[in-house]
């Protein structure tokens, strides 16, 4: 065997054992990517899920839960095609059901307090995902640009409203404690946040609802200050609302150094 056939020889094992390399990092490359899709696909549908599970049932129409339910048949459709291990087929099966449950009227639920700021802070958090869930759909064109304008404006709303529906829960509560004077605080800020959504026809006839629930409230306390016998829970209440007004503002300071 001569020099140059040896030069071949090495030259074609050479160029052989790198397209052997490329082959093997494409490969890999595609198996990574592959792996992440599924794991995005993944994480998409247990959000949709999420959504549908955990928000308030009171704050979900039909457009909305349509739109989720969408979405989590598109995600198991592009799972299918990738032939994970995950359980596609089940979630698949799920979500028309639930889908068929929706078209039949028969997913109703109970209305949910939100009573906690963890709560609030918690579904807030929920709807920021909603928001750019339907976001997303509208730039892949999955859904028409006036349904995701009406959707994504509904979704800002709900925003206010948790926070809103978050005072009216405090006011009830002062209520029951007898402290009239910080549950008209609390519709006042319920107010307030709803005001931030005031091209909202809900949000209007909320804040109207608000206001004349605290002229009522103020006719209570005013009834309740006259009269002579209840003097000393009338300074007690003045007490309590002096220092919850302090705290007010010590907490609207701190935000503000913040």
């Amino acid at each position: 065997m001569d020099t140059t056939t040896i030069v071949i020889f090495f030259a074609v094992i050479v160029l052989l054992s790198i397209a052997v390399i490329v082959f093997v990092q494409i490969r890999e490359k595609a198996r990574i990517e592959r792996a992440r899709r599924a794991k995005t696909l993944e994480d998409t549908f247990r959000l949709t899920q999420r959504l549908l599970d955990e928000l308030p049932p009171q704050y979900l129409t039909q457009d909305l839960k349509s739109i989720m339910l969408m979405r989590a048949d598109e995600v198991c459709r592009s799972l299918a095609d990738l032939k994970t291990d995950l359980p596609v087929k089940q979630w698949a099966d799920e979500t028309r059901t639930r889908r068929q449950r929706l078209e039949d009227g028969a997913d109703e639920r109970s209305p949910q307090r939100i009573d906690t700021p963890g709560r609030a802070a918690e579904v807030k958090g929920l709807l920021q995902s909603l928001f750019r869930l339907i976001e997303g759909m509208q730039q892949r064109n999955r859904i028409e640009s006036t349904v995701a304008r009406k959707n994504l404006k509904l979704v800002l709303f709900l925003v206010h409203k948790t926070q809103a529906d978050y005072h009216v829960s405090q006011a009830r509560e002062m209520i029951r404690q007898n402290q009239v004077r910080k549950a008209i605080h609390a519709y006042h800020l319920a107010s307030t946040e709803l005001g931030k959504a005031k091209d909202n026809p809900m949000a209007v006839k909320a804040i109207k609802s608000f206001r004349t629930r605290i002229k009522e409230l103020e006719a209570m306390a005013s009834a309740q200050e006259g009269d002579p016998g209840k003097d000393q829970e009338k300074h007690r209440l003045d007490k309590e609302w002096d220092s919850f007004l302090h705290e007010e503002e010590w907490k609207k300071k701190a935000d503000y150094d913040d």
